[in-house]
């Protein structure tokens, strides 16, 4: 070891590479102090937002005693349905409730719904011919596309083929399309 070679060491090159060491010390350092300053800075900003009592603290705080309240709300809630579900005299209650109202505000009232049940009748009637309108173009559509689907199929065999088909068809008895809506020649060639 004592032997060691150090003809293949140029000084220039070596002392090229210790200027790239020393700059990127420099600029390690440079960092450094950055990120120094910088958690300083992040440092006092955080202890000036404890002391001033931001505003994400109190929207905080104030969510929480929201919170608070509705969960008493839904407790509240969940022991009067149960004290419905073990007494069903209480469920009456409700309807005791319009012994106290008087009659021409229950007859206005019951005008209300009367015309609010016939609104939605009507829709109700109104969505139902709608369906029926919408089904019978479906179908009538649907066909139009199988005969369509036949038409092709008949166009893309060739001719000595279709002579065969005929053969087939005619040898294959057909089922009464009596109540159907689409020959059986069409199921084949929807097949």
């Amino acid at each position: 070891m004592g032997d060691a070679d150090f003809s293949k060491y140029d000084l220039a090159r070596l002392q090229d590479e210790l200027a790239q060491e020393r700059e990127m010390k420099e600029m390690l350092q440079e960092s450094v102090c950055d990120l120094r300053s910088t958690m300083t800075e992040l440092e006092e900003t955080l202890n000036s937002v404890n002391l001033e009592g931001n505003e994400w603290k109190t929207r905080y705080d104030t969510q929480v005693e929201l919170n608070g309240q509705l969960e008493r709300q839904i407790t509240l809630v969940h022991e009067k349905m149960e004290d419905l579900q073990r007494n069903p005299m209480d469920r009456l209650a409700s309807i005791r409730s319009y012994y106290e109202v008087p009659v021409d505000a229950l007859r206005q009232r019951l005008k209300v719904l009367t015309n609010e049940k016939a609104a939605l009748q009507g829709q109700l009637l109104d969505c139902r011919l709608k369906i029926e309108q919408e089904g019978k173009a479906f179908y009538k559509a649907n066909a139009v596309r199988r005969v369509y689907l036949s038409e092709i199929a008949k166009a893309a065999i060739p001719g000595p083929a279709t002579e065969r088909e005929g053969a087939r068809e005619a040898a294959v008895p057909r089922p009464a399309t009596q109540g159907t809506r689409e020959p059986y020649v069409e199921r084949e060639a929807d097949q």
